[in-house]
């Protein structure tokens, strides 16, 4: 298949060399990203996404995105925006890489290609059905058993293109991370190429788009390595130099089990609406199969875009963990500076998260100076940015959302405060006298004013402040109670504590 402008790499340099030495090549580097528009962006494809763009900038070279959507039955345009947007939110952002191009707009190549092998004698066409081959061989052969091979159909109705592949030797892969891979060309079947309706199927189409881009190294999930010497064959075939390979570990769940987007959280957009940072997140993605040096795991993207290596991914499987990834997450929050996080924070506070108002608020009883009085407060509590709602909706609803649970352990339950019944009633009573009397509403004075109610009841601070958090923020945990009644003003806690006595 003669491709112009195409330059391929002398054969000498696609040598075992290549495994250790994998920038001794005759181009500039070129890779590609090519995921379907058929679901949310998958974190395993972010992952590839991330390794194929720092591979590409160490190495000078060019990351194309290319949009495979042949699959005309389930592509949907808003997963096309969906992959931009997700990649926009990892730092992969639009106007910075090659495409997005559509592999539909390929077809022609694809026809051409397949059109090119069948007249070399290197495809055949096939009517076949599975029924037909189940009942030839009766379970004997894996696969396809070649019966087609000599018939000399051509292409008609019913009839697919089938590859011819080799009846001996081996087909040797290099690949960055794996060493070597030798196939057997005797155990792979004479695999479809093209359907009767003369559409090419993902091996060919793949293998015609990565000639056409003029793709170098091929960077994806391990679970495309059955694939690859097939598509090699393919390449051969088409008179091209293959491309260098490099497998990626498949991600899996805490039960060793790939991650299925029926089964996992594997959306990185619900990832992004949780509250994720996007610099927490890529950190994270770039630890699935490899590790920066010197033990370090949360270190700075330049870092990282520096010390990856491809040859030095582990080819064993990677455990996404999602608690870890949560602990990643908080501390990227907590070394934000305060005005960042107040940034951060807004979309749950005041705008739309994935197209949705979450606050529980009225817009107008927002009250940007409280929330930044408060935010060093949340900050140190908050593993996702989405937290944040329930942390402070006590300052902005009229009234406090209670929870049950909450309310029974603090107020009537096993752990009441005093073994005497109405001791929670008798301790607000007492909390409200005393708040209305102190001199002064700074978190300081309050601590001490309701240290002394407790201690006359016999009661430490932490037992004392239960009933009248509950009361106040209607939550048994949350933010420092007297920071938190600071900001929220006596005129609006008393009122509160009163109305807890009433239900009480």
């Amino acid at each position: 298949m003669a491709v112009s402008g195409f330059c391929t790499r002398p054969a000498n340099l696609v040598a075992a060399s290549a495994v250790s030495h994998p920038t001794l090549y005759a181009v500039t580097v070129r890779v590609r990203f090519a995921p379907s528009p058929t679901g949310m962006f998958h974190v395993g494809g972010a992952r590839s996404a991330l390794q194929n763009w720092i591979f590409a900038k160490q190495h000078g070279g060019t990351f194309v995105l290319r949009i495979e959507d042949t699959d005309a039955s389930r592509n949907r345009l808003e997963w096309i925006e969906g992959i931009l947007s997700a990649l926009d939110w990892i730092g992969i952002e639009r106007g910075s890489y090659e495409g997005p191009l559509f592999q539909s707009a390929y077809a022609e190549a694809h026809s051409a290609a397949a059109a090119e092998l069948f007249a070399k004698g290197r495809a055949y066409y096939c009517d076949c059905t599975r029924d037909d081959i189940a009942l030839r061989t009766q379970g004997q052969v894996r696969g396809y058993d070649g019966f087609c091979r000599d018939r000399g159909l051509g292409p008609g109705a019913k009839r697919a293109l089938r590859f011819r592949t080799p009846d001996e030797g081996l087909t040797r892969v290099v690949d960055l991370i794996r060493g070597e891979p030798t196939f057997e060309n005797k155990l792979i079947e004479d695999f479809v190429i093209a359907r009767a309706d003369g559409s090419a199927v993902f091996l060919l189409a793949n293998v015609v788009d990565d000639i056409t881009m003029k793709i170098t190294h091929v960077i994806r999930a391990e679970e495309h390595l059955p694939n690859t010497p097939k598509q090699q064959m393919l390449w051969e075939a088409l008179r091209q130099t293959p491309p260098i390979w490099a497998h990626v570990p498949v991600v899996v769940n805490e039960k060793r089990q790939k991650l299925s987007k029926r089964r996992d959280k594997v959306a990185l957009e619900a990832y992004r609406e949780e509250g994720y940072l996007a610099d927490a997140m890529r950190n994270y993605l770039m630890l699935l199969g490899w590790a920066p040096s010197r033990d370090r795991e949360i270190v700075p993207w330049t870092v990282i875009e520096e010390d990856f290596r491809l040859e030095q991914v582990n080819p064993s499987p990677a455990y996404f963990d999602e608690k870890k990834l949560r602990a990643f997450n908080g501390e990227y929050i907590r070394a934000l500076d305060v005005d960042a996080f107040i940034e951060a924070c807004q979309p749950w506070l005041t705008g739309e998260v994935g197209g949705v108002r979450v606050a529980p608020w009225r817009a107008e009883d927002y009250d940007p100076a409280a929330f930044a009085a408060v935010a060093p407060l949340a900050q140190t509590r908050v593993a996702v940015l989405s937290e944040i709602v329930a942390n402070v909706d006590f300052l902005f609803l009229p009234e406090p959302a209670v929870d049950p649970a909450a309310w029974e352990k603090a107020m009537t339950g096993a752990a009441l405060i005093a073994s005497s019944e109405g001791a929670a009633a008798d301790l607000l009573t007492a909390a409200v006298t005393a708040f209305e009397a102190a001199p002064s509403w700074d978190a300081e004075t309050l601590k001490a004013t309701l240290e002394a109610v407790g201690a006359e009841r016999g009661l430490k601070l932490g037992k004392a402040q239960a009933p009248v958090r509950v009361a106040v923020t209607g939550r048994g945990v949350g933010l420092p109670l007297f920071e938190s009644l600071e900001v929220l003003g006596r005129d609006r806690t008393l009122p509160r504590i009163n109305a807890a006595l009433a239900r009480l």
